[in-house]
């Protein structure tokens, strides 16, 4: 079994999980492929040995890759997809900081938890993403997101109007600082601090939610993920932020996004001891009495 590792922040906290990781991969006699960068990090800090194979580019998950594991937050999670894409390779995140919604295997769980990989007790929750085509192409072929997308204002207090469509329909023109179209995984994200709902994986939908709306009877809204939704922004400024999981790039006033259901989905490693309902519930501090 060959086992890809993406993380970016190895430091004195979080250095041990990184060996404790690889020495049990190790000890199971898997082949483990470093990213690159993390790679030369583990060797000034760790002392790694130079004997890993590497990789540098979602290419390399093209063949020959059974897992990819996370080590960080929900931001490495969302990196280590940019490598996986459309490649079919599972991943699961291991939290090396604070609880997340995506990399949700805390580190005290991680001996458990890949020993349960090793006895194949596990599942697949499949993620959607989004897919992004803009007039001039700003992304390239780097137009998904597995969280949401954001149009918003850029160097201005001024609230900017994004008009939107679906389904090639007037849905509504948001005077807003922005507007998220979110996908059921990135409904626990920017989403949920904007007061958009939370969706459950699996749920075949995208949201719509203002960023601090100007009109207060304006609300998040689901719709079905098959609808193809069209935003254009306008206000006082040239150009704008567009925004798929941090990615930003600039557009211009007036330029047509196209967001559709990214042909593809990600395949989240799931646990029977550790799902999704579990996580909202730990994260939320539900069921929990704070005063006591």
């Amino acid at each position: 079994m060959r086992v890809a590792i993406y993380g970016k922040k190895v430091n004195k906290q979080t250095s041990p999980y990184f060996v404790e990781v690889l020495k049990i991969l190790d000890d199971y006699g898997w082949k483990i492929v470093l990213e690159e960068e993390l790679k030369q990090i583990l060797i000034t800090k760790i002392g790694l040995k130079d004997n890993y194979e590497v990789f540098n580019s979602y290419e390399d998950f093209s063949s020959g890759i059974d897992l990819a594991i996370s080590m960080g937050g929900d931001g490495t999670f969302l990196k280590t997809v940019s490598y996986i894409r459309n490649s079919g390779v599972p991943i699961m995140g291991i939290n090396t900081g604070r609880l997340g919604f995506l990399a949700n295997i805390s580190k005290e769980q991680i001996h458990n938890t890949l020993n349960q990989v090793r006895d194949k007790n596990y599942d697949f929750q499949k993620r959607s993403l989004l897919r992004v085509n803009t007039d001039e192409d700003i992304f390239g072929e780097d137009n998904f997101a597995l969280n949401e997308l954001t149009l918003h204002k850029k160097d201005t207090s001024s609230m900017i109007t994004v008009h939107a469509s679906l389904d090639n329909k007037y849905l509504n023109s948001y005077w807003a600082d922005g507007l998220i179209v979110s996908t059921p995984t990135g409904s626990t994200a920017y989403n949920l601090s904007c007061g958009g709902p939370i969706i459950t994986p699996g749920c075949q939908v995208h949201i719509l939610t203002p960023v601090a709306a100007h009109n207060l009877n304006v609300r998040p809204m689901v719709v079905p993920d098959h609808l193809p939704i069209s935003l254009s922004v306008e206000g006082r400024d040239r150009s704008y932020l567009l925004s798929l999981d941090g990615n930003s790039k600039n557009i211009k006033q007036g330029e047509n996004v196209l967001i559709t259901k990214a042909e593809f989905m990600i395949n989240v490693v799931k646990f029977e001891d550790n799902n999704f309902l579990d996580t909202i519930r730990n994260k939320m501090l539900w069921g929990i009495d704070t005063r006591n």
